[in-house]
Protein backbone atom coordinates (compact mmCIF):
# COMPACT_ATOMS: atom_id res chain seq x y z
CA UNK A 1 0.00 0.00 0.00
CA UNK A 2 0.94 3.15 -0.44
CA UNK A 3 2.87 6.20 1.82
CA UNK A 4 3.75 9.18 1.38
CA UNK A 5 5.87 11.40 4.07
CA UNK A 6 6.48 15.28 3.22
CA UNK A 7 9.48 16.29 5.39
CA UNK A 8 9.54 20.44 5.78
CA UNK A 9 10.82 23.00 8.13
CA UNK A 10 8.48 23.83 11.26
CA UNK A 11 6.59 26.96 9.48
CA UNK A 12 6.74 26.86 6.14
CA UNK A 13 3.15 25.74 5.17
CA UNK A 14 0.44 27.81 5.21
CA UNK A 15 -1.85 27.36 8.32
CA UNK A 16 -4.26 26.28 6.10
CA UNK A 17 -2.26 23.78 3.78
CA UNK A 18 -0.66 22.40 6.96
CA UNK A 19 -4.12 20.91 8.34
CA UNK A 20 -4.57 19.47 4.14
CA UNK A 21 -1.69 18.61 3.17
CA UNK A 22 -1.25 15.03 4.40
CA UNK A 23 -4.73 14.37 3.00
CA UNK A 24 -4.37 16.39 -0.24
CA UNK A 25 -1.07 14.49 -0.65
CA UNK A 26 -2.66 11.01 -0.01
CA UNK A 27 -5.21 11.91 -2.78
CA UNK A 28 -2.68 12.54 -5.56
CA UNK A 29 -0.93 9.37 -4.54
CA UNK A 30 -3.99 7.25 -4.80
CA UNK A 31 -5.07 8.77 -7.99
CA UNK A 32 -1.36 8.17 -9.86
CA UNK A 33 -1.72 5.02 -8.28
CA UNK A 34 -5.00 3.95 -10.07
CA UNK A 35 -6.67 2.82 -6.69
CA UNK A 36 -9.62 2.69 -6.31
CA UNK A 37 -11.48 5.03 -4.28
CA UNK A 38 -13.17 3.37 -1.72
CA UNK A 39 -12.70 3.64 2.37
CA UNK A 40 -10.29 0.49 2.44
CA UNK A 41 -7.99 2.12 0.01
CA UNK A 42 -7.92 5.41 1.39
CA UNK A 43 -7.50 3.75 4.99
CA UNK A 44 -4.39 2.35 3.86
CA UNK A 45 -2.90 5.53 1.87
CA UNK A 46 -0.44 6.61 4.78
CA UNK A 47 0.71 10.30 5.17
CA UNK A 48 3.48 11.61 7.31
CA UNK A 49 4.04 15.31 7.95
CA UNK A 50 7.38 15.90 9.73
CA UNK A 51 8.57 19.10 10.41
CA UNK A 52 11.71 19.99 11.51
CA UNK A 53 12.40 22.12 14.20
CA UNK A 54 14.25 25.69 13.54
CA UNK A 55 17.70 25.59 11.69
CA UNK A 56 17.44 21.63 11.43
CA UNK A 57 17.46 22.81 7.37
CA UNK A 58 19.36 24.77 5.11
CA UNK A 59 21.53 24.23 1.83
CA UNK A 60 24.82 25.95 1.20
CA UNK A 61 23.01 29.10 -0.48
CA UNK A 62 20.41 30.00 1.85
CA UNK A 63 17.87 29.29 4.32
CA UNK A 64 14.50 29.28 2.25
CA UNK A 65 12.30 26.21 2.90
CA UNK A 66 12.90 23.24 1.11
CA UNK A 67 10.71 20.06 1.00
CA UNK A 68 11.58 16.65 0.47
CA UNK A 69 8.65 13.94 -0.13
CA UNK A 70 8.94 10.61 -0.25
CA UNK A 71 6.76 7.92 -1.87
CA UNK A 72 7.02 4.46 -1.33
CA UNK A 73 4.43 2.00 -3.75
CA UNK A 74 4.72 -1.77 -4.67
CA UNK A 75 7.19 -1.98 -7.34
CA UNK A 76 5.33 -2.03 -10.56
CA UNK A 77 2.57 0.29 -9.00
CA UNK A 78 3.72 3.15 -11.57
CA UNK A 79 4.20 3.23 -15.26
CA UNK A 80 6.87 6.10 -16.15
CA UNK A 81 4.03 8.17 -16.89
CA UNK A 82 2.08 7.71 -13.84
CA UNK A 83 5.03 8.67 -12.12
CA UNK A 84 5.89 11.70 -13.86
CA UNK A 85 2.44 12.76 -12.90
CA UNK A 86 2.55 11.94 -9.34
CA UNK A 87 5.71 13.83 -9.08
CA UNK A 88 4.50 16.96 -10.78
CA UNK A 89 1.20 17.23 -9.11
CA UNK A 90 3.02 16.66 -5.38
CA UNK A 91 4.63 19.14 -5.92
CA UNK A 92 2.17 21.43 -7.26
CA UNK A 93 0.57 20.78 -3.64
CA UNK A 94 3.34 21.13 -1.64
CA UNK A 95 3.86 24.88 -3.27
CA UNK A 96 0.48 25.49 -2.75
CA UNK A 97 0.41 24.22 0.66
CA UNK A 98 3.44 27.01 1.35
CA UNK A 99 2.11 29.53 -0.27
CA UNK A 100 4.83 29.93 -2.90
CA UNK A 101 4.81 30.13 -6.85
CA UNK A 102 5.60 27.52 -9.49
CA UNK A 103 9.10 29.37 -10.13
CA UNK A 104 9.68 27.63 -6.31
CA UNK A 105 9.40 23.83 -7.78
CA UNK A 106 13.10 23.19 -7.30
CA UNK A 107 12.36 23.82 -4.09
CA UNK A 108 10.58 20.31 -3.77
CA UNK A 109 12.19 16.99 -4.35
CA UNK A 110 10.44 14.38 -4.37
CA UNK A 111 11.35 10.64 -4.29
CA UNK A 112 10.14 7.87 -5.47
CA UNK A 113 11.10 4.78 -3.12
CA UNK A 114 9.50 1.36 -5.09
CA UNK A 115 9.46 -1.53 -2.59
CA UNK A 116 10.03 -4.78 -4.57
CA UNK A 117 7.54 -7.85 -4.46
CA UNK A 118 7.51 -9.70 -1.36
CA UNK A 119 9.09 -7.26 0.79
CA UNK A 120 6.06 -5.54 1.78
CA UNK A 121 3.41 -6.48 4.81
CA UNK A 122 0.44 -5.36 6.44
CA UNK A 123 -1.47 -7.57 9.06
CA UNK A 124 1.09 -9.83 10.09
CA UNK A 125 1.37 -11.11 6.45
CA UNK A 126 3.16 -10.37 3.40
CA UNK A 127 1.38 -8.37 0.50
CA UNK A 128 2.13 -8.96 -3.38
CA UNK A 129 1.48 -6.88 -6.01
CA UNK A 130 -0.97 -8.76 -7.44
CA UNK A 131 -3.05 -9.23 -4.12
CA UNK A 132 -3.31 -5.60 -4.41
CA UNK A 133 -3.97 -5.34 -8.12
CA UNK A 134 -7.26 -8.14 -6.99
CA UNK A 135 -8.37 -6.17 -4.34
CA UNK A 136 -8.00 -3.07 -6.95
CA UNK A 137 -10.08 -4.56 -9.14
CA UNK A 138 -12.52 -6.05 -6.72
CA UNK A 139 -12.45 -2.19 -5.32
CA UNK A 140 -13.59 -0.73 -8.71
CA UNK A 141 -16.17 -3.70 -9.86
CA UNK A 142 -18.41 -3.62 -6.24
CA UNK A 143 -17.90 0.60 -6.61
CA UNK A 144 -19.21 0.38 -10.36
CA UNK A 145 -22.23 -2.24 -9.24
CA UNK A 146 -23.48 0.06 -6.45
CA UNK A 147 -22.72 3.14 -8.51
CA UNK A 148 -25.60 0.91 -11.21
CA UNK A 149 -27.94 -0.11 -8.52
CA UNK A 150 -27.92 3.49 -7.06
CA UNK A 151 -28.63 4.59 -10.59
CA UNK A 152 -31.46 2.47 -11.17
CA UNK A 153 -33.16 2.98 -7.92
CA UNK A 154 -32.99 6.37 -8.83
CA UNK A 155 -34.41 5.74 -11.82
CA UNK A 156 -37.77 3.77 -10.46
CA UNK A 157 -38.25 6.03 -7.70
Amino acid sequence: MPMIRLTAPAGALSEEGRTTIQRDLADVLLRWEGAPDTAFFRAQAWSYLVELPEGAQTTAEDDAPRFLVEVTVPAGALSERRRAGLVQDVTKTVLSAAGLAADDALRVWVLVHEQPDGTWGAGGSVVRYADLVALARQGKENKESRETRQGEEEAGA
